[in-house]
């Protein structure tokens, strides 16, 4: 498996949204926020599994769409006072192409089983 993908262009992620991509790790979630930054999670709220790419972005926080949970962007944690934490991977413009990495953030894995 490389360890990188390229997903299209910038514009192919909706602002203060997200694009699903499906890769060899499964669905990742890649983000645009209001300031045009580039954000990916895995797809599956560390609560109980919703998918985070249809959640609210807000900032450099997504808010699950099942239960209200705030996921940081950069470091894939729950907010307090909810704790667990969903696998968060580099993503990166080169040019005018998107780059996913299949490599995850360090520190920033999925600490359990979704509930």
């Amino acid at each position: 498996m490389t360890d990188w993908m390229e997903i299209g262009v910038l514009e192919d992620v909706p602002r203060r949204g997200a694009r699903v991509v499906r890769t060899p790790r499964g669905e990742i979630a890649v983000f645009r926020t209001g300031r045009d930054e580039l954000f990916a999670l895995d797809n599956r709220c560390p609560h109980r599994g919703g998918p985070l790419s249809e959640g609210i972005v807000h900032g450099n926080a997504v808010t699950c769409p099942l239960h209200s949970w705030v996921i940081d962007l950069t470091s894939g944690k729950a907010a307090a006072p909810d704790s667990g934490c969903v696998t968060a991977y580099p993503v990166a413009v080169y040019g005018a192409r998107v780059r996913l990495f299949l490599t995850p953030v360090p520190n920033a894995t999925h600490s359990g089983e979704v509930a």
